[in-house]
């Protein structure tokens, strides 16, 4: 399948591609059909983040996409999922960090609370959760940081909740 976006990386120095990441990436909906995001607050390696992210992570070696996008949205949000549907493949670069990623993202529905397992990192860098309504989630992508990081990531995802934002409009 061709992927919906393709976007490169003109925050960072390009000094080529060591390795490829296989991410499962969620737009997470309530039962209102708010919209989970991840507000990050952090300074690393990457520079000062301070903008919001959908959440998810990497695939494992013979994982499939739903598994590991129930992983990780149990791991960071806390919530058991419902796939809705497939929205479709992005590919970006992380230049920084010399990798390629192709990011699946898919319209789920948060099912059953159950315990958060935040990675040491996640710890960190998560500085909050939150659940807004889809417009407000394109008004805030709109308006957070638009270098570094954050202005891949915003690329990256501002497309895909203006998708998510067309599904729910039309009923899912």
């Amino acid at each position: 399948m061709e992927p919906l976006f393709k976007f490169k990386d003109d925050q960072y120095r390009f000094t080529g591609v060591s390795h490829t990441r296989e991410i499962a990436r969620a737009i997470l909906l309530d039962e209102n059909n708010n919209v989970c995001l991840e507000y990050l607050k952090d300074d690393d390696g990457f520079g000062p983040r301070d903008y919001y992210e959908t959440p998810g992570g990497g695939i494992k070696k013979g994982e499939s996409h739903e598994d590991a996008l129930q992983r990780e949205i149990e791991e960071e949000v806390g919530y058991k999922c419902e796939v809705i549907s497939f929205l479709g493949e992005v590919d970006d670069y992380y230049n920084l960090i010399q990798r390629k990623n192709h990011n699946y993202y898919y319209l789920v529905r948060a099912k059953e609370k159950v315990k958060q397992h935040l990675e040491p990192d996640e710890v960190i860098r998560i500085n909050k959760i939150i659940f807004v309504p889809i417009d407000k989630a394109i008004e805030l992508y709109e308006s957070m940081q638009d270098v570094l990081v954050g202005r891949l990531v915003k690329q990256r995802e501002l497309p895909i909740l203006k998708l998510a934002k067309e599904k729910i409009d039309q009923g899912l």
